[in-house]
């Protein structure tokens, strides 16, 4: 693991951790990052000294206490998912069947490729990006 220290286009700096270099970059050639505090996916590294994670540390990124902006993305991670329908890989076809009314009414949340979130958008379908990955289901 590794965290970076990121930066919007709006001047805010934020903290986040990923798997590894490739995993950053990875997400920052998919447009896939995003402020933790406005939401602009305008997001690059700003200067800072990495901090890498290891199975050997004694004191790993998830034992320092949250900053405020940490605790308000876990409080809202919570009221999503508890007021949300996971529908996992079929969020596109899910969220169409919404749409034209084949499905009833509701909040869901899910997977959908870039391609797919682009139609759907296209289409006048509102979906917005999850600033957070999923949990890793055992």
């Amino acid at each position: 693991m590794i965290k970076y220290t990121l930066k919007c286009a709006e001047g805010h700096d934020f903290e986040s951790w990923f798997d590894g270099v490739e995993a950053y970059e990875k997400l920052e050639t998919a447009g896939l990052l995003s402020c933790a505090v406005c939401g602009n996916s305008e997001v690059s590294r700003a200067l800072s000294a990495p901090q890498v994670s290891t199975a050997r540390s004694k004191e790993g990124p998830l034992s320092k206490p949250m900053s405020t902006a940490e605790q308000a993305m876990a409080e809202l991670r919570k009221h999503v998912e508890e007021n949300t329908d996971d529908v996992g890989k079929d969020f596109a076809k899910e969220a169409r069947k919404i749409a034209d009314g084949d499905a009833p009414e509701r909040a869901i949340r899910g997977e959908a490729k870039l391609e797919e979130a682009k139609a759907l958008v296209e289409d006048g379908i509102p979906v917005a990006p999850l600033p957070w990955a999923r949990k890793q289901q055992n």
